[in-house]
């Protein structure tokens, strides 16, 4: 197929080629997969390697004697390392660290059944707890990645990343939400104790966001009328919520 393809040029040829060997693709990236960060997407390596395939197709001499399928995996290996390490920051010492932290954790499990403790870890790696520690900060530091990621745990964990973050959504905090639900209760109670035409006022101005004017042509007296009894709920109200006033102005 592929000397059709070099005698013709036929692009449909081609493709023909390049989907023959496609799962090949596919095959390298996820078998790299454990060591392609959270942030990265699959699909953009897998997108690599497919553009390095096409590239194999078209560079391949068969005179050199390696089969088009050699030359293309060396390729598109070589291709997908390149895209990994261009996407990555870190330095490659640091990398190594993280690779060498993971086999001897791997290993650690295999012999012992069980995931090793931070002093174990460093045994395991001739080093130190403190540098392992100082080794594993870098690791995060240096990884910008998916907030659902595990974090880093001497024991089994299920706790993601997403959940160790401090909210600063007071609305998501369950004590400041029961707080706002009983100020607003209280805040109903008092309301309910006003007198019939203040209540009135009160949902004319503040629901139906109609003017003075309006209002009191709606009640049949005066615009200044209206604004003294706006003036007189907002007084009995704050005196019936006075005894209340530190739970209003958390939830405020």
């Amino acid at each position: 197929m592929w000397r059709q393809y070099k005698e013709s040029g036929d692009r449909a040829v081609r493709d023909r080629l390049v989907l023959t060997f496609a799962p090949m693709v596919k095959y390298i990236v996820y078998k790299k997969v454990r060591e392609i960060p959270a942030r990265c997407e699959v699909e953009d390596f897998i997108s690599c390697g497919l553009e390095a395939l096409i590239h194999s197709i078209e560079r391949y001499d068969p005179e050199k004697g390696a089969t088009l399928e050699q030359f293309a995996w060396t390729r598109i290996h070589g291709a997908v390392l390149d895209e990994l390490r261009r996407q990555d920051w870190a330095p490659r010492s640091l990398r190594r660290w993280e690779r060498d932290i993971n086999q001897a954790r791997e290993h650690f499990i295999g012999v012992h059944g069980r995931r090793p403790s931070r002093e174990e870890l460093a045994g395991a790696l001739g080093s130190t707890v403190s540098e392992l520690r100082a080794r594993e900060d870098e690791i995060v530091a240096s990884d910008v990645t998916s907030l659902n990621t595990l974090v880093l745990s001497d024991d089994e964990t299920a706790i993601e990343r997403i959940d160790t973050l401090v909210s600063e959504d007071r609305f998501a905090d369950p004590e400041h939400h029961t707080a706002r639900d009983q100020a607003k209760m209280r805040f109903r109670a008092a309301f309910e104790r006003l007198p019939r035409r203040e209540r009135e006022v009160a949902v004319l101005l503040y629901v139906k966001n109609l003017t003075l004017r309006e209002i009191g042509g709606i009640l049949g007296v005066s615009e200044s009328r209206v604004c003294q009894i706006h003036g007189q709920l907002k007084r009995m109200l704050k005196e019936e919520l006075s005894a209340d006033s530190v739970l209003f102005s958390e939830v405020a």
